[in-house]
């Protein structure tokens, strides 16, 4: 008999060593099945996969049905990825999902972007803040550096905060200008930075943070105990000084990346560029942002609406005949 723990624990390793997945990956696998076999646990059902039927997935699908339209997706996604595995493995002979029609609408939100207006008084309020440090030898003013490094690099590259905080110091090539990020499945691009403040400021932190990198096994942004700086702190940080620069919405390292994307849009970049910048597999997911901003759309119609070309004198036209 293959119970779902056994099973559970095959797929997870058959996700690690075979299909290479990130970590986080992993977790979120490892999480939705062990809240399933709770599930199952919970209502008594069997735990032997060849046992587990469209009816224990349906009574599933009611229990989670609270939750956002996203997570019972990715749960539902999960579940199915492991039969599918057990069913090529030959363990189960169908795989239960195989037949069944889930159908979960998710509400179509536009991503949040900030303008350029907002991007600058961030930067602004973090470069000010930085000019005013007195002691260059404190942990204020290497946090203050590393905090705008954060940003540069987050706006430079267009980075997912997963992507940004893995950054080994010999993937950023200062001289060049080359960053090489590591996105989903290993799938490495090359970002340029161009900027020549962006690159002098991450030359100066580079230069302060010498030893700590070296200490944090060689991650670029590194906390005061010399470890690798974490999704959450990097989430906490741009948090912190989006609201010290009074932006009014909550922002989040996502919002620097959709912004990075619908800016450049906005330039009339091609979106298979940003694509690939973005590291997207598909347009589809990129296109997303070819949505019009209220701002723009009213600098577009102002300026290229074709009703401007022309004038006409109503009053004349209605008093005619």
């Amino acid at each position: 008999m293959c119970t779902l723990p056994i099973a559970t624990s095959e797929f997870i390793s058959h996700c690690k060593f075979e299909k290479n997945l990130s970590s986080k990956t992993i977790k979120a696998y490892q999480t939705d099945l062990n809240q399933f076999q709770k599930f199952l646990l919970d209502k008594g059902y069997s735990i032997d996969v060849v046992k587990i039927t469209k009816v224990e997935v349906r009574d599933y699908l009611e229990v989670i049905s609270g939750l956002k339209a996203k997570s019972i997706k990715r749960k539902i996604a999960t579940i199915k990825a492991m039969f599918n595995y057990l069913e090529f493995d030959d363990v189960v002979s169908l795989n239960p999902l195989r037949k069944m029609r889930i159908k979960i609408k998710e509400p179509k939100q536009l991503p949040r972007a900030l303008n350029i207006k907002e991007i600058c008084d961030i930067f602004k309020s973090v470069y000010n803040a930085n000019a005013t440090s007195e002691d260059k030898n404190c942990y204020s003013y290497f946090a203050e550096i590393r905090n705008i490094a954060v940003i540069e690099l987050l706006f430079a590259t267009g980075g997912r905060v997963s992507e940004i905080s893995n950054l080994k110091d010999n993937q950023i090539d200062l001289n060049s200008g080359q960053v090489i990020i590591k996105g989903k499945g290993e799938k490495e691009r090359i970002i340029q930075i161009c900027n020549k403040e962006t690159i002098t400021l991450l030359k100066k932190y580079r230069r302060i943070s010498h030893s700590k990198i070296k200490a944090a096994n060689d991650y670029f942004l590194v906390n005061r105990f010399n470890n690798k700086l974490s999704d959450q702190s990097i989430r906490n940080i741009v948090s912190a000084l989006s609201k010290k620069a009074k932006i009014q919405t909550h922002v989040t390292p996502h919002v620097f990346r959709h912004s990075f994307a619908t800016l450049l849009l906005e330039k009339d970049v091609d979106i298979k560029y940003i694509q690939s910048m973005l590291g997207h597999s598909s347009i589809m997911t990129t296109q997303i942002y070819t949505h019009v901003n209220k701002e723009k759309q009213k600098q577009i119609l102002r300026t290229k609406h074709p009703r401007k070309d022309f004038s006409i004198d109503i009053f004349s036209c209605s008093n005619e005949g």
